[in-house]
């Protein structure tokens, strides 16, 4: 039995991408759209902290330290590094950081301004390649880096990964029952290209699963 010192972190969960490391936050996890609106309210937290523990061993480290008016995003794991989400509510700036575990330090992928961003509605880090994707609560999804596009979808889809040209979204519906497919569009224009009946996991290593749960 291990003692793992979290810093008041109560909760961890798997880093998406690898099995070798788990994150926790404290406060939201990771939830840059209610952080974003609590700042405009004026009553950020000014503690916030993100710590990645590392399997088997227990290792802990907090490889940025954030200061007033910061908020980390949800993290990932890509091309064998973490790959960390900061929003820095007072400077006006996404920042798109990149860990070194070996050298213990991080650099900078890209810095977007917030002013270009219409708000954090699910802002997170998707792969693959990495990028960074919105999907509002009106039918858009964006992708805002490292290129863009922008075209609507069905308020049922949720977006899941890209490979090469190609989006995957998993839709939902409930006629008469509650079942999943998969919905590939084309990267530029949001055309569907196919439609897969199942649901799409992505596993802890990368590798793409597709459930069908009919017969």
């Amino acid at each position: 039995m291990k003692t793992i010192k979290t810093k008041g972190i109560d909760y961890i969960e798997p880093l998406d991408g690898t099995i070798e490391w788990y994150w926790g936050m404290n406060f939201t996890h990771g939830d840059l759209y209610e952080a974003e609106e609590i700042f405009r309210q004026g009553s950020f937290t000014k503690k916030h902290k993100l710590l990645f523990i590392h399997y088997p061993d227990g290792r802990v480290i907090q490889p940025v330290v954030a200061k007033e008016g910061q908020y980390f995003g949800k993290p990932i794991y890509y091309n064998n590094h973490i790959v960390i989400l900061i929003a820095d509510f007072q400077a006006g700036e996404i920042n798109i950081l990149e860990l070194d575990d070996l050298l213990q330090q991080t650099s900078i992928l890209a810095t977007l301004s917030l002013s270009n961003i219409k708000d954090c509605y699910n802002l997170m880090l998707k792969t693959s390649p990495l990028m960074l994707t919105r999907q509002s609560s009106n039918k858009e999804f964006q992708i805002l880096w490292p290129e863009k596009t922008e075209f609507n979808i069905d308020n049922r889809e949720s977006f899941c990964c890209r490979d090469k040209d190609k989006l995957y979204f998993s839709m939902w519906y409930e006629e008469p029952d509650y079942y999943e497919e998969i919905v590939i569009r084309k990267i530029d224009t949001g055309e569907i290209l196919d439609r897969i009946p199942g649901s799409l996991m992505i596993m802890p290593d990368g590798q793409k699963w597709i459930l069908k749960s009919h017969l």
